[in-house]
């Protein structure tokens, strides 16, 4: 179990999608983020209070957990004074990223000589199967997006709060390492070997009660060359019966790709539907869920209207207005 509640280090984000960890922590469950630990040059901002370490310990924080997630999920040189100084001062340490705390020969000796621990959440612990497609009862919904780090989580987290909230039978399924330090359980999708990515989403949304659904997390996007593997794996492994299309409208190009535009709406439409439609037949979009945080209120108002009248899908930013708009299609299903 990692310990809460959590003191979120952002060390030296260079904007703030890459503190998206942390930011997902704070914002849905806020009770375990006692504040920030931002190094110089940071350029995120949680709007928690900054800590320092010993100040983090007197406010009653267990565990720092890395909250930035760079690209190629390392652990950077630079963040090791921090983090050995944490575990000195008696935190435990918690990581998603792909450069495991474990392997870190200088962590390893001041966690065992400090009695402390080490949590990596990106690491599968379970011997996934093969995927073979079999239908399974219960229903399932898919996020997908036109690029990374578009509101995924958010959408599908909205709308698990908002189904359990009207009584309906729902269960999150996390695919990443924030979702997973959020809800305590998941499939850190993009650490399975390539071969059992499909079959660890078959494991993670087993045959289940018929108005069960499973509100799958997204991840990647069919469209972004570094990521779509994890993309197609949540498609086919997850059979979903509905897509949810998210989209943040004031990205000039792909994320860390500056070659590659944005893709439209509909083509995300078309072509997750063909490649989800092998895998379940029955496949809809059944909305569209746009991140508005670069919106004024006015501004986000007139997109969503604008694209639901080209779309003739419900469209909102779930975050910002509620999920009721994206689950009022779900009962014809």
């Amino acid at each position: 179990m990692i310990q809460t509640p959590y003191l979120l280090f952002l060390g030296d984000a260079p904007d703030p999608l890459a503190a998206k960890v942390a930011q997902g922590i704070r914002d849905w469950r806020p009770e375990n983020a006692v504040g920030q630990y931002r190094m110089a040059g940071c350029k995120a901002d949680l709007g928690l209070p900054d800590m320092d370490l010993a100040a983090a310990k007197a406010a009653g924080a267990r565990t720092l957990v890395i909250g930035v997630a760079n690209r190629g999920g390392v652990i950077s040189a630079a963040w090791k004074k921090v983090l050995i100084a944490a575990l000195e001062e008696g935190f435990d340490l918690a990581s998603g990223l792909h450069n495991l705390l474990r392997d870190e020969e200088d962590l390893v000796a001041v966690a065992k000589a400090t009695g402390r621990m080490l949590h990596d959440v990106r690491v599968p612990e379970v011997a996934y199967p093969i995927a073979d497609g079999t239908p399974r009862a219960g229903k399932r919904l898919l996020a997908v997006g036109t690029d990374c780090s578009v509101g995924k989580m958010y959408t599908t987290l909205a709308i698990d709060a908002e189904m359990r909230r009207r009584g309906m039978a729902s269960t999150f399924r996390a695919t990443g390492q924030t979702g997973i330090l959020i809800t305590g359980d998941g499939v850190p999708l993009d650490a399975v070997v390539a071969d059992f990515m499909a079959g660890s989403i078959e494991w993670l949304t087993p045959a289940n009660a018929p108005d069960h659904w499973d509100v799958i997390e997204g991840q990647g996007s069919l469209f972004h060359v570094s990521y779509s593997g994890v993309t197609m794996a949540l498609i086919h492994g997850g059979a979903p019966d509905a897509l949810v299309l998210c989209h943040e409208p004031t990205r000039p190009h792909m994320r860390g790709l500056p070659d590659y535009p944005v893709p439209r709406l509909e083509d995300l439409r078309d072509l997750s539907l063909t490649l989800a439609r092998v895998a379940n037949p029955r496949c809809v979009a059944t909305g569209v869920s746009v991140n508005t945080q670069h919106l004024s209120e006015q501004e986000a108002l007139d997109y969503c209207a604008e694209v639901e009248a080209r779309m003739g899908l419900p469209t909102v930013d779930p975050f910002r207005h509620g999920a009721a708009r994206l689950i009022e299609p779900l009962a014809a299903l």
